[in-house]
């Protein structure tokens, strides 16, 4: 008898603002993963949280001009069994519920709330399923830049100055908290707590502006953070998690710099929808020692909040050669084009082979406490 393919169950879409471009991420990856390896399951999920069995066509989710795709239909209702024992892909259709088969590995392409901070992560361990990335709460910091910076402070980082607003000060006092803002130097960013792909976020240059970008990014996610714009290269570094007990491995450093042609920052429309907008360098042009630096700096945040699978870890390179990390992202862009895989590329894994080696690390990390 020949022994079966793993199945790989590829997740996207999503209830966040998100979605769109989680389905991007699915298309490079439907297009590009090893069908000779791996049976492939394509499920998404609608903004309004409806898991669907869908089509292999990596053309049906790719970013075509002047449309953004979308899960809209749930022909195909699904769902993961309860049961961990059994680790199945169940079909709901008809109101008849019957399995479709084992899954061995799902991939979770979400990106933003409900997806990358730690809900769906709970819901595969409770499932008993392997997943690709990082574990329920290295996911839930990775997504809240407060705690993020609290987790990078307290390891050892330098953090740029910032305050947070949580939903309940802005409501009971919203006076006090811009006040509390009277300490940070122009310009700033405001920018929603829990989301990413830089939407909702808002360059401030005078104080006048500061309470319409606070709505803004409250549109997002009701907790804001207010970060003072840092002087410097933003640099970015790609870490891949290590087999068994070897250590996390970084990849060549790669650098951003927005084209002046109405782009104030790498916002999302410089990120997915202007391709001229934005240059992405790899790799960047630093020192010898500087890129030493970045890749241990990089490896050092990923194990600081104790990431698993894959991560970016984006830092600003200060005229002072000073070091200022800002962000890590858990499930970061993962198109061919995107910066994470480009990095590697440089480094010597190509797209197929990442996605390979990071099936093989989800498929050999127990579920559960590890």
């Amino acid at each position: 008898m020949t022994e079966r393919k793993p199945r790989v169950l590829l997740l996207f879409g999503g209830r966040s603002s998100e979605h769109s471009v989680s389905c991007v991420t699915a298309a490079g990856v439907m297009h590009a993963i090893d069908r000779e390896r791996f049976d492939v399951v394509p499920v998404g999920i609608t903004r309004q949280g409806e898991w669907t069995l869908l089509t292999e066509d990596p053309q049906d989710w790719a970013l075509n001009t002047g449309s953004l795709p979308e899960i809209s239909d749930v022909d195909n209702p699904v769902q993961l069994s309860t049961d961990p024992n059994k680790t199945s892909l169940m079909s709901l259709s008809q109101s008849a519920i019957s399995e479709l088969g084992e899954i061995d590995v799902v991939f979770p392409l979400l990106h933003g709330p409900f997806g990358e901070d730690g809900s769906i992560q709970g819901m595969l361990e409770m499932a008993g399923v392997s997943y690709v990335g990082s574990g329920i709460a290295a996911s839930a910091m990775g997504m809240d830049k407060h705690f993020m910076k609290v987790v990078f402070e307290s390891a050892g980082f330098k953090v740029g100055p910032y305050e947070v607003i949580t939903n309940k000060q802005w409501l009971r006092d919203s006076e006090s908290a811009l006040q509390r803002c009277d300490g940070l130097e122009y310009p700033l960013f405001v920018k929603p707590a829990r989301a990413g792909s830089s939407v909702g976020i808002t360059k401030v240059d005078v104080p006048s502006e500061l309470r319409d970008a606070i709505e803004v990014a409250r549109r997002e996610d009701p907790k804001v953070i207010v970060e003072q714009g840092i002087v410097g290269r933003e640099i970015e570094c790609g870490v891949l998690e290590g087999r068994g007990s070897t250590p996390s491995r970084a990849s060549l450093p790669g650098e951003i710099s927005v084209a002046d042609n109405g782009h104030t920052f790498y916002d999302f429309e410089a990120k997915y929808v202007d391709g001229a907008a934005a240059k992405l360098s790899c790799p960047a042009q630093l020192s010898e020692e500087a890129t030493k630096q970045i890749r241990d700096l990089a490896v050092k945040a990923f194990d600081a909040i104790d990431a698993e699978g894959l991560s970016r870890v984006d830092f600003f390179y200060t005229p002072e050669g000073e070091w200022i990390i800002n962000e890590i992202n858990t499930m970061p862009g993962f198109t061919p084009s995107s910066m994470y895989p480009q990095m590697w590329a440089k480094t010597g894994i190509n797209y197929r082979e990442l996605i390979d080696e990071l099936i093989a690390l989800a498929s050999e990390r127990k579920v559960g406490l590890r």
